[in-house]
């Protein structure tokens, strides 16, 4: 069972940049595409960015597009958030997710379409 473990998650000011990183373990990176979700105190978990098998293409929210990239580093089983620009109302726990993808290499932005997790990193955001 492949596993998903999320860290760079602190508080920040209104401004500041912070970078999320997300190991996969117990599986081979470039089998997946890969998905960072945030879930707010109250809120649904929202899609905010993806990326596809070979890193040719990603999708953002609306809220996160020109701030936020997704990247990822087949070799070190490793995917990253680079967020510029944080504001307060990006303030939530934010999770990465894998997605089977070994005979394709779509970009997905539903949480359905993923199969497996990490447990979530918090960013705090204060204004």
């Amino acid at each position: 069972q492949v596993q998903l473990i999320e860290s760079g998650g602190q508080l920040v000011r209104t401004g500041d940049s912070l970078r999320l990183s997300c190991v996969v373990s117990r599986g081979t990176l470039s089998a997946y595409a890969m998905g960072w979700f945030r879930q707010a105190p109250g809120k649904d978990r929202e899609f905010v960015g993806s990326i596809n098998r070979e890193g040719t293409g990603t999708r953002y929210v609306d809220s996160v597009n020109g701030r936020f990239t997704v990247s990822r580093n087949n070799f070190e089983n490793t995917v990253f958030l680079q967020m510029t620009s944080l504001k307060p109302e990006d303030t939530a726990v934010y999770y990465c997710a894998a997605k089977n993808a070994r005979w394709d290499n779509g970009i997905y932005d539903q949480s359905a379409q993923y199969d497996h997790w990490g447990q979530g990193t918090q960013v705090t955001v204060s204004s």
